[in-house]
């Protein structure tokens, strides 16, 4: 059984933060083994890549994941960036998207909490991950 995984790295996002893409960027992928042995290796010639959240699937592979999360939110494209050696499903993740989505949840669930919502990168990948499952 495989699974959806988002993961993060620090020396990336600092890269792509001075580039002027975002500091809010992660890698969506899919694993058929474990998900820990494929951050490992690492994207984009940065090594500290860290699992962020993962999330058991089954019947998909890595193109129908990023396909679907690429309908809702633009991919870093791999040909403008050199950097990015070919590495797919790395996106730039609205936080104000993310925001959105965990007020309308919240809604849904009949929970009428006025709290200010202060993100997490869990939250991102929860996000990125619902999007994927749909």
């Amino acid at each position: 059984m495989g699974a959806i995984f988002v993961a993060r790295s620090v020396k990336f996002c600092k890269w792509a933060s001075d580039v002027g893409l975002s500091k809010y960027v992660f890698k969506l992928g899919y694993s058929e083994g474990n998900p820990k042995d494929d951050v490992a290796r690492g994207w984009a010639g940065e090594n500290d890549w860290a699992l962020v959240k993962q999330e058991k699937a089954e019947g998909l592979n890595e193109a129908q994941v990023v396909e679907r999360v690429g309908a809702k939110i633009k991919m870093i494209d791999p040909k403008y960036y050199p950097r990015l050696r070919d590495a797919i499903g790395l996106f730039k993740v609205d936080p104000v998207k993310v925001e959105n989505h965990i007020l309308v949840a919240r809604a849904l669930k009949s929970e009428a909490e006025s709290l200010a919502i202060k993100l997490t990168h869990a939250d991102f990948a929860a996000y990125l991950i619902e999007l994927a499952q749909r």
